[in-house]
């Protein structure tokens, strides 16, 4: 199968609270997107593994992906090394995507911008012919991505663009909902953790509406290029008039 975008995530969630209204709106127009999870988010303080499937399965069907997979890599202590490059180099052959989408390359949790470096990393090392990989027994052919980009998580990052997502921000908060394991629950009785507080989801919808009005819409998702990404036309940049 091949991937327009893979996007590529830490932890289950990642994905849903930085760049789902994007991966929506690739998907609504008729682009094929993939995610894979770095890890389970097994030491996540609240619920489980195997719950963080049932959500991001869930997720998935709320996005439209086309393919969700886990790599199952151990959360919080994967690193950027040959080993864990060739996991992601695999995925990267097997689906050929022209565009990456990874997290961001310093955060709050030290697994995110870490996982950022690692893709980046392995996009460059999977276009080498002499970097030799195999999936189910076959010998893959070397494969580069066009562009890499690397979503904003929870600290504030200057983006190098940003991504109107004004129509498809409710469907994100409809992915994001699903992991009702992570979020505030009154009735809960696991800990109170950083994204549990009661006014954690308050904060997606303020940085996603600072976003959108940084480009005049209403609401919209950063990014961050290590590349200088280059257009055809000025016309590229125009945005439709607000009514």
């Amino acid at each position: 199968m091949k991937l327009h975008i893979l996007a590529f995530a830490a932890h289950p969630d990642d994905i849903e609270l930085s760049c789902a209204g994007t991966i929506i709106k690739h998907v609504q127009a008729g682009k094929s997107v993939g995610i894979i999870d770095l890890t389970q988010g097994e030491l996540g303080t609240r619920g489980s593994a195997a719950l963080r499937y049932q959500e991001a399965t869930a997720a998935a069907e709320v996005m439209g992906v086309a393919v969700r997979e886990n790599a199952r890599m151990a959360d919080g202590f994967f690193t950027n090394d040959e080993a864990h490059q060739r996991q992601v180099i695999k995925y990267l052959r097997h689906y050929q995507p022209e565009i990456v989408i990874a997290n961001v390359l310093a955060d709050r949790h030290p697994d995110h911008g870490r996982a950022g470096r690692l893709v980046a990393d392995a996009c460059f090392y999977s276009g080498l012919r002499k970097v030799e990989t195999e999936w189910q027994g076959a010998a893959q052919a070397p494969w580069r991505p066009r562009r890499v980009y690397h979503y904003i998580q929870d600290r504030f990052t200057e983006p190098t663009f940003i991504v109107d997502i004004s129509d498809t921000f409710e469907r994100k908060m409809d992915a994001i909902r699903c992991y009702k394991s992570q979020f505030h629950d009154p009735a809960s009785s696991e800990p109170v953790t950083y994204i549990a507080t009661e006014h954690f989801l308050n904060n997606v919808i303020y940085k996603d509406a600072f976003m959108g009005k940084r480009i005049g819409a209403k609401y919209g998702e950063g990014f961050i290029s290590e590349n200088i990404p280059g257009i055809s036309s000025l016309d590229d940049l125009l945005l439709p008039e607000l009514p």
